[in-house]
């Protein structure tokens, strides 16, 4: 077996061998052999079949098992000869080429490895920042805002229109071709005006109505509505105003502060104004780390750290970003694109750049989870999946083994680790204000 082995570069390497007709007659012979002591063939007791019998019987599967035996051993030598240990691969080996002829078998074998990433002082690339401030007016209108959720409705007496904001209790009865259809009418419905309760449209022709007003209002069902039978269609609703309704009055002291924090008997306005304080501190935070730092600061990371990247891991992001395009494209447009190769292969080149960026990044967050020191396991993931499914009203175990059966989880652990590891960097470098 002739075997010459390739580093291309820190991350890819190639193994080409010629492995000969005798090589693989000699694994099929061995093979053939250990077959022959357990295989259970009619009319030979076992351990007793004659290895002629063996070769015939189970012919071409001996070859591709011999063949298999080859290609193994080639790989295993030639990951000797560079010196590559077998956890640091990525992905299974590629055989690129496979060339067969009577007398020998040429075949070259790709690998890729992780890559060596030396972070140096990575700590200098986190910029210090100031916190977010939060005024005492923020604080105010915060706690007037949850103080007017929890305040009761009152029918307003005055002669006056509906404004948004309102609450209007109506008798309503919708048709599509002056016909009524199902869940279209209800008696007493209280809509607050504002809420984008119903069909785009219909609460602002609310607005301005009176009490005891009749009217009819036409809208039109978006395409994307849920019941195919009133996508997309034109409807007319006979609208009456029975009440308006406006929230009363709740006085912001400390009965509210109990009522808005359960469980602690001795709160206070005080106590209350901190935690909402801390809350939208929190929120400002959040928002300042999503939207601004931790996109920047990863950036910073792929701009600064420069190391190969595993060929088929790139081509892998390119082919998932081409699969998401082509879900976008006509037929017409995916139709030429399989007609002509060149334009398929300059569409996939547009996708390079943007896929050696996010490749960079997923090694470069790995390597900083490990100097960190910080790690996500699967019960952590589940948690996750199970609250925010929980907060949307929806069945959380339903919702795991969808993301599960998908083959989600890997990208969501993921995404849970560059938080956490971006978090903590960015948490080391906030000033107070």
């Amino acid at each position: 077996m002739e075997i010459k082995s390739n580093k291309i570069d820190g991350a890819n390497a190639e193994i080409k061998a010629t492995i000969s007709k005798e090589e693989i007659d000699a694994n099929l012979e061995k093979i053939a052999k250990n077959l022959a002591k357990t295989a259970n063939v009619q009319g030979f007791r076992k351990g007793k079949v004659p290895v002629a019998i063996i070769k015939k019987q189970y012919g071409e599967r001996l070859v591709q098992d011999a063949e298999a035996e080859a290609l193994r051993e080639v790989l295993n030598k030639g990951l000797d000869e560079l010196g590559i240990a077998n956890d640091s691969l990525i992905g299974e080996p590629n055989i690129s080429q496979f060339d067969k002829s009577d007398e020998k078998i040429e075949v070259t074998v790709k690998v890729a490895m992780r890559p060596e990433i030396d972070m140096g002082e990575y700590n200098a690339l986190v910029k210090e920042f100031e916190k977010p401030v939060v005024t005492d007016e923020e604080v105010d209108q915060r706690i007037k805002e949850l103080a007017t959720a929890q305040a009761p409705l009152v029918d307003v007496e005055e002669d006056r229109a509906l404004v948004e904001g309102d609450t209007a209790l109506i008798d309503f009865e919708g048709s599509v071709d002056g016909e009524l259809f199902e869940g279209g009418s209800a008696k007493d419905f209280a809509l607050r005006l504002g809420s984008a309760q119903f069909i785009p449209g219909f609460e602002e022709q609310v607005v301005g109505m009176k009490k005891g007003e009749e009217k009819v209002i036409k809208v039109t069902f978006p395409e994307n509505y849920g019941g195919e039978k009133l996508a997309g269609k034109d409807a007319e609703f006979k609208v009456k105003v029975n009440a308006i309704q406006t929230k009363g009055e709740v006085s912001i002291d400390d009965e509210l502060a109990k009522k808005m924090l359960p469980g602690q008997d001795d709160a206070t306005l005080q106590s209350l104004k901190e935690q909402v304080k801390t809350q939208i501190e929190n929120e400002k935070l959040s928002k300042l780390y999503n939207d601004e730092l931790k996109p920047a600061l990863l950036e910073s990371f792929v701009e600064n750290f420069k190391f190969d990247l595993p060929e088929f891991v790139v081509e892998q992001e390119i082919d998932m970003a081409l699969n998401k395009k082509a879900r976008e494209m006509s037929e017409d447009e995916i139709k030429e694109l399989r007609e002509n190769e060149e334009k398929l292969k300059e569409l996939r080149e547009t996708f390079r750049e943007d896929a050696q960026r996010s490749v960079r990044a997923t090694f470069i967050v790995d390597a900083l989870a490990n100097a960190e020191d910080i790690k996500v396991d699967e019960q952590e993931v589940m948690q996750t999946i199970y609250f925010e499914a929980m907060q949307m009203g929806q069945d959380p175990q339903k919702a795991y083994e969808e993301y599960k059966s998908a083959g989600y989880l890997p990208a969501i652990q993921m995404s849970m680790v560059e938080d956490k590891v971006l978090s903590k960097l960015l948490n080391s470098k906030m000033k107070e204000a």
